[in-house]
């Protein structure tokens, strides 16, 4: 699939839960979200369609996002639906890794290939405070889970808060090499204001190269994290939908009024 600026769009992102068991400073409310009632999120059988669509019209790279994917019930079989599809090369996960201990070897086995985890301090008070609650242990184990399952290679995504960070990326970056581990780090974004810039070791920002679409917890496909455009697949359709999000995408992010990371997918 070509967009108006013959851009190839082979990556879709899918949301499959705004439900967090963290709450992050820079992503969710210290009190939580309005929880959406059960019939606004897509089934399992409605995001494999989607997925499927996807694949059949050009998509070959999707990644399962949140929220928080490894709360939603289920997560196992839902990848392993999704893994299933002919013409998928590319099966991954963005995870804070918190329950990644528990899932590793059952999403290795069900046929996710990689994991992003979450994870913007070494210190376990800081995270604490970033993650309002967070023990930074759990994400350990579930990184060295990831490792010993073959979910590589293991990303670390680390959000910058302000210019002043060098100490905490050196200490990020030599951490990622002792683990055998990569690293991103991600300036913090403002999804009204438009705030964003390219990821430090990684694509994403770069709109002139943009390849994405993503797909909300209920049912929407955007062309654009920094755009108020979607399109649902319960009413357009699935494949209707995504073709009206590739011949919409933007040429370069604005902003989001109407939307939120825990419910986007970041």
């Amino acid at each position: 699939m070509l967009d108006r600026f013959n851009r190839e769009i082979t990556y879709l992102r899918v949301s499959v839960t705004d439900r967090c068991n963290l709450r992050c400073v820079y992503c969710m409310p210290e009190e939580g979200i309005p929880l959406k009632n059960h019939k606004d999120i897509l089934s399992f059988d409605e995001i494999v369609e989607v997925c499927k669509a996807g694949i059949d019209s050009g998509i070959n790279k999707i990644r399962i996002t949140g929220g928080e994917p490894l709360v939603r019930k289920g997560i196992v079989s839902l990848t392993e639906s999704i893994a299933k599809l002919p013409g998928l090369k590319d099966l991954s996960m963005t995870t804070n890794g918190i329950l990644l201990d528990q899932f590793a070897q059952r999403l290795k086995d069900a046929g996710l290939m990689r994991v992003n985890i979450s994870l913007d301090t070494l210190d376990p008070d800081e995270y604490r405070q970033i993650t309002r609650g967070g023990e930074i242990t759990d994400v350990i184990k579930g990184i060295v889970a990831a490792q010993k399952a073959g979910l590589e290679p293991v990303k670390i995504n680390s959000v910058i808060f302000d210019k002043d960070s060098d100490s905490m990326k050196e200490g990020l970056k030599d951490f990622a090499n002792k683990m055998g581990l990569q690293v991103r780090f991600i300036s913090r974004m403002n999804l009204e204001t438009g705030d964003f810039s390219v990821v430090e070791g990684g694509t994403g920002g770069d709109c002139k190269i943009c390849n994405r679409l993503r797909l909300t917890a209920n049912g929407y496909i955007k062309p654009c994290l920094f755009s108020d455009r979607e399109f649902s697949v319960r009413e357009l359709g699935a494949i209707e939908a995504i073709m009206k999000a590739v011949e919409f995408k933007p040429e370069k992010g604005v902003s989001c009024m109407h939307g939120n990371f825990y419910n986007i997918g970041g």
